[in-house]
């Protein structure tokens, strides 16, 4: 299982990058977590868009899904030109559907997802968690035919369901918007420290800090998480690759 990190920025994107957007690869299956605001463009200097099989949106937040509507048209016109030969799936966590705006449901697949939902992408699978944040939120998990694992965060608060969710998995993409100083500012957000927190407990293989503030120094992220967790820690950037 590979994973490619599209964007990794909060907010807003930072100049020729992307907000959230992380690629999954799998003997030819293509996953996208999230659609961030940049992630459409960046995302094709890894795959066509044709070859993705699924897109998974954690949070109707701008910064995880604001392209996820070019990308349905994206669909729809390689449909029509005959590049792609069926709709794309995309999965969706949220409440309430009247904050939808899908067009064109003969190209695009639209499923809501819940925490008992389970969804399956050729050899993957895939699990969910509600998190901690100011809309409905969850965290995703993809396990490997093979046994691997991995959980993306999206966006959440500290929280003992994720800190379930990931327990021993191989690697833990974990939200980390705030240094340590700013600790009580949001309680949808973690800081770094509350990030090493839950990945001191959790135990996964390693680390990947993400959705990054955009100011300061972020190698203080890192430090602020090793105080507490003494594994592998590694801040996300754009283009950043692991075979899981």
């Amino acid at each position: 299982m590979d994973l490619t990190v599209i964007g990794y920025w909060g907010a807003y994107p930072d100049k020729n990058e992307a907000t959230s957007g992380y690629l999954l690869e799998h003997k030819g299956s293509k996953i996208l977590l999230d659609c961030g605001s940049g992630v459409l463009s960046k995302l094709q200097n890894y795959t066509t868009l044709e070859e993705l099989d699924a897109v998974v949106i954690t949070h109707l937040h701008a910064d995880h899904m604001a392209d996820v509507y070019s990308l349905e048209f994206a669909t729809l016109i390689s449909m029509q030109l005959g590049r792609r030969l069926k709709p794309l799936e995309v999965y969706v966590y949220y409440k309430d559907s009247a904050r939808l705006d899908f067009c064109y449901p003969q190209y695009v697949n639209v499923h809501q997802i819940t925490p008992q939902s389970v969804v399956t992408v050729g050899e993957l699978t895939l699990e969910f968690s509600e998190n901690i944040h100011e809309v409905p939120c969850c965290a995703v998990k993809v396990i490997s035919g093979e046994g691997k694992s991995l959980v993306y965060s999206g966006d959440t608060g500290y929280c003992q369901e994720i800190i379930d969710f990931s327990w021993g998995v191989d690697v833990l993409v974990l939200e980390s918007s705030f240094y340590n100083w700013q600790k009580g500012l949001n309680h949808g957000h973690l800081t770094a420290g509350e990030a090493g927190q839950i990945a001191a407990i959790a135990q996964p293989g390693r680390l990947i800090l993400t959705h990054l503030p955009h100011y300061d120094d972020h190698q203080q992220l890192v430090l602020e998480a090793s105080v507490h967790y003494n594994g592998e820690i590694q801040l996300a950037y754009c283009g950043m690759k692991l075979t899981i």
